[in-house]
């Protein structure tokens, strides 16, 4: 397994709506265990392919509390096809480092997929899965979470995002033009000398 670069704000691919995945192969379940490895590596609970820069719809999400893949979820295609009740809560995004909003989405989601071998199946996601599931597939039809709020509040946080950003570009410019310097040289053993 591999630990995938992430794709950020501004790139295209996040926008663009992924396409059904046709072939259900080898590299399919490649790109799932590799998923699987990158959200983990990254901190999240979710992950959408295009998020990776594959615009296929392909999403995984762990809300449990192992953390090594034993409740993994993969899901190949997926459709929302039931939704219940709302709630309100924080969300994040791996592709926005650094902020978050409360976001209203359903509080109970039926969504219809297949495994990456193709097997057909369904998932009942509640509070957090539901959450999720949502902002994933979201991800696979170009729509972030900043997307679900209000204008001023999504300007606010992308002003927020923004400082984020070039603070760090400006502090890993200031790293490379920093001077290396050598490390000194080891004292003389005195034992040795005598």
């Amino acid at each position: 397994m591999a630990v995938l670069p992430l794709r950020f704000l501004g790139d295209p691919v996040l926008r663009t709506p992924a396409q059904p995945v046709r072939e259900f192969d080898r590299d399919l379940a490649t790109l799932a265990a590799d998923m699987v490895e990158s959200m983990y590596a990254h901190g999240g609970v979710g992950l959408a392919a295009p998020q990776v820069g594959r615009s296929i719809r392909l999403i995984v999400a762990d809300v449990g509390e192992r953390r090594d893949g034993s409740e993994a979820l993969v899901l190949v295609n997926p459709e929302i096809v039931g939704v219940e009740g709302t709630m309100v809560g924080e969300e994040g995004c791996l592709s926005i480092p650094g902020v978050g909003a409360e976001v209203q989405r359903h509080g109970r989601v039926r969504v219809r997929a297949a495994a990456p071998g193709g097997d057909p199946f369904e998932v009942d996601g509640r509070e957090l899965l539901s959450r999720v599931l949502q902002h994933e597939v979201d991800h696979l039809n170009g729509i972030l979470f900043i997307d679900r709020l209000q204008p001023s509040r999504r300007q606010a946080l992308l002003r927020e995002y923004e400082a984020l950003r070039d603070a760090a570009r400006a502090e890993a410019r200031r790293r490379e033009e920093e001077p290396r310097r050598e490390a000194p040289a080891p004292a003389p053993d005195r034992a040795a000398a005598r």
